[in-house]
């Protein structure tokens, strides 16, 4: 598999706080890769940094071929970086469907509102809110509110797509929806970086895991291996995790 991002040597400071540490990552493409890591361990920092919110202070990040260190968000968007948000806030007046014609319309300059909006019934239809395509996004139930963020996501055309805890709120039966969506978007060739703190959803759709602390890379590999890793046990998963888990191959 060939390389879609890497970043070398990326660090992000705010003020006094270091977010970010000298951190070195790839991801190849067709890649399902987890994030994993305490709150506060510059997860979501580094998905930004990657996207143009907040550019590093250090180090460089190339995509596709492309070095983006310094890139805006919009640009990053029209590259095929696209990315959910772990707090959704759609346009609350606008319907489903404009709320994810509106996206199209964001990362594709030129592209017509006709095209726009029959882009973003498939993509509706494809997370299950066919239905609700005419209804105010204010209306929409949190677990529908996480599917309309998808649907806005994909609308983009991604490479590369982040989910940032696409599945914090909801019940058993949504995670579960959730999943079977990734699977079929991993499927379908989409390079997939997940930001998530259920470990059940990471071990069942990830390829590999990297597991931040700090700011810092503490590890990079295979599920079954990263979870054994001491380190991460105890920055993160806790002993009883560990033993619960250390016969399940």
């Amino acid at each position: 598999m060939s390389e879609l991002l890497r970043l070398e040597r990326v660090s992000r400071h705010f003020s006094g706080l270091q977010a970010l540490r000298d951190v070195t990552l790839s991801v190849a493409r067709g890649e399902v890769l987890g994030l994993i890591g305490p709150n506060g361990a510059g997860k979501t920092t580094l998905v930004n940094t990657i996207c143009g919110v907040t550019p590093a202070n250090s180090g460089t990040v190339t995509f596709d071929g492309t070095d983006i260190t310094r890139i805006k968000t919009y640009q990053a968007a029209r590259l095929g970086l696209s990315r959910t948000f772990q707090i959704v806030q759609p346009f609350s007046e606008f319907t489903a469907l404009d709320n994810v014609a509106a996206a199209a319309l964001f990362s594709q300059p030129g592209a017509s509102l006709k095209g726009a909006r029959e882009a973003a019934r498939a993509h509706l239809a494809f997370v299950g809110l066919e239905a609700q395509a005419l209804q105010p996004a204010a209306t929409l139930t949190l677990a529908m509110r996480k599917r309309l963020e998808l649907a806005k996501a994909l609308a983009m055309k991604p490479k590369l797509l982040f989910l940032d805890e696409v599945n914090a709120g909801l019940n058993s039966a949504e995670v579960e929806r959730a999943t079977r969506l990734i699977h079929e978007l991993a499927a379908g060739g989409i390079t997939i970086v997940m930001i998530e703190h259920l470990m059940k959803v990471v071990l069942n759709v990830c390829t590999r895991i990297v597991v931040l602390h700090n700011g810092t890379l503490i590890a990079d590999g295979a599920p079954r291996e990263v979870i054994s890793n001491p380190a991460v046990v105890e920055a993160y998963l806790g002993q009883k995790y560990a033993q619960r888990n250390a016969g399940h191959g």
